[in-house]
């Protein structure tokens, strides 16, 4: 186990399930406990546990918020799609950082508490989640967020211009997944600009 979490390098999230095919739940479960007890992981949540990174001046680092909702989802098979404030903010579609990081999933409910961050699982329907690990997925997260009145044009240039053409094509395969108000806005997003 021990050579896994190695391999896995520092800064990795990982959960039990990880493990079942090298013994039982129980003797998964007590090898953590005494990785963790001897400070080689680091538990952060019920099931969930961390093998740390240091910095040299800040010490030890806390896991990025993707790593911790990856091995969540991960742990159940579950998709998942970044949305809310923080998709807008991955898309620099706004500079607000949520205090609440929301991630749409396939799972079940879920938080983590990281600090001052809260991580939220939030399951959802099928069709929220279709896009998921594509960064069209995040781009209709982020525009669901934003709202018909927030969608500007200066929005839909960024994204024009930061998205690269595979992407833009995949949003108008990713079409069915999005609700009909959102159609105009994707396609004039997937729509290379004229100059």
């Amino acid at each position: 186990m021990t050579s896994r979490i190695y391999g896995k390098g520092r800064g990795s999230v990982f959960t039990p399930n990880d493990f079942l095919d090298l013994g039982s739940r129980g003797s998964i479960d007590l090898s953590l406990h005494r990785l963790t007890d001897a400070g080689t992981i680091r538990r952060i949540a019920r099931g969930l546990y961390h093998y740390p990174e240091s910095h040299r001046l800040l010490g030890e680092v806390a896991p990025s918020i993707e790593a911790v909702a990856k091995a969540l989802a991960a742990s159940e098979q579950a998709k998942l799609q970044a949305s809310g404030a923080y998709a807008a903010n991955l898309l620099g579609l706004s500079e607000q950082v949520p205090a609440k990081v929301v991630f749409l999933t396939s799972g079940r409910a879920r938080k983590v508490k990281l600090g001052k961050l809260v991580i939220e699982l939030r399951p959802t329907t099928p069709r929220k989640v279709a896009a998921a690990g594509r960064t069209s997925g995040l781009v209709l997260a982020a525009l669901r967020y934003l709202g018909k009145n927030h969608i500007t044009a200066d929005r839909i240039a960024h994204l024009r211009k930061t998205l690269s053409a595979e992407d833009r094509r995949q949003l108008l395969a990713d079409l069915p997944s999005a609700p009909v108000w959102l159609h105009p806005y994707l396609r004039a997003i997937a729509t290379k600009e004229s100059r």
